[in-house]
């Protein structure tokens, strides 16, 4: 049966860096839940927290009703797949899946069956008698998976899974790995620094910085409204404008800037007239078709730097005149392309898609 993990107030030093900062999460049993961030931004010790390889300086970690804080490893209940698959390379594929097993003991006639039904789960049923060296990394991975679904645990961890993968086996893991985890009714706790990886995969992730959490939600809900600079930012991309909050009613709020003046009907907090603030564009919200008569957010501009790409055209537009800001624009199925020269275009953004964010110093990746 699936459980939850939650963490409270976890905090964890490596000298004098914290690199987990106070952090609280709760993953709902059988949730498929991403910890997303760059290098150095806490989420694999928090995973390893969770795992029992690194032990939190203070905080709590309950998994399911038990608090596993200060419990080895063996003893938690939780399933690892590492980034390095960790194949014993002189045993089977069977051999390795059923080595957790035999750790613990289990007759050799119940260690067959489960080790038969692992490995059927993850599709490699007829390379059970092959050594590591033999198989594909797709194939390794899967070997890796069933080693630690073999063992029935509460919990399933996985660190980078697919970062050793090449691009095409990475996007068919993806699905397996989703497949695998909902088949098998496991709460999964899942590292990453790969955002379509998390986008496409995940129930609901947490982006981290600098050891604490920036964010947590479903990943549609972190993608079209992120509630920092550094969020809008690390998860897909954006352009950045600087403006000053005017504020509004009904729900429309207005946002001054030197290309113009933005109208919002996101969710844009809680912001005084005569804030400083940021107005986040996501390049796919830009338009280059023809805006509504009415329509508010239209900027002149000039087309150039096209990148086509068939389907898709990534476009730089240089907007405003006393201080020119280029834009990246996405244009699905487009119509211009100025790679030598420049055109002039008119695009525009639906008040829904302007997002209005904290001004921050800086935004990027905090490693």
């Amino acid at each position: 049966m699936a459980v939850s993990v939650q963490l409270q107030n976890l905090v964890k030093h490596f000298g004098t860096i914290r690199a987990v900062d106070h952090i609280t999460l709760t993953i709902e049993p059988g949730e498929l839940f991403f910890l997303l961030g760059p290098s150095g931004c806490g989420k694999t010790t928090l995973l390893r927290s969770i795992a029992g390889f690194n032990e939190p300086d203070s905080g709590t970690i309950l998994i399911g009703e038990r608090d596993v804080t200060r419990l080895p490893p063996h003893q938690r209940d939780t399933g690892m797949v590492f980034q390095s698959y960790a194949l014993w390379p002189h045993m089977s594929v069977a051999q390795n899946v059923a080595f957790g097993l035999e750790m613990r003991k289990i007759s050799k006639e119940e260690t067959r069956e489960r080790v038969k039904e692992a490995l059927a789960m993850v599709r490699m049923t007829d390379w059970a008698g092959q050594k590591p060296n033999q198989l594909s990394g797709g194939q390794q991975q899967r070997v890796a998976l069933a080693r630690a679904l073999v063992i029935h645990p509460q919990c399933l961890l996985l660190d980078e899974p697919l970062s050793n993968l090449d691009a095409k086996l990475r996007l068919e893991m993806r699905t397996e790995i989703r497949r695998i985890c909902k088949e098998s009714g496991l709460t999964a706790i899942y590292v990453t620094h790969d955002q379509k990886e998390a986008l496409s995969v995940a129930d609901r992730l947490a982006v981290l910085n600098g050891g604490v959490v920036e964010q947590c939600g479903a990943p549609r809900e972190v993608y079209r409204r992120p509630v920092s600079m550094f969020a809008a930012s690390f998860i897909g991309e954006t352009n950045f404008i600087a403006g000053t909050f005017e504020g509004g009613e009904g729900g429309r709020v207005s946002i001054r800037t030197d290309l113009g003046t933005f109208v919002s009907t996101a969710p844009s907090g809680e912001f005084k007239v005569g804030q400083a603030v940021t107005v986040s564009l996501r390049p796919e919200t830009l338009r280059l078709d023809d805006a509504p008569s009415d329509a508010p957010n239209q900027l002149e501009g000039f087309v150039h730097d096209s990148v086509y790409l068939g389907e898709v055209a990534q476009h730089q537009v240089r907007v405003g005149t006393e201080q020119p800001l280029n834009l990246k624009v996405f244009d699905l199925n487009p119509r211009i392309i100025a790679r030598d020269g420049e055109e002039s275009a008119r695009i525009w953004v639906d008040p829904a898609d302007v997002v209005v964010l904290p001004q921050e110093v800086s935004a990027g990746d905090d490693s």
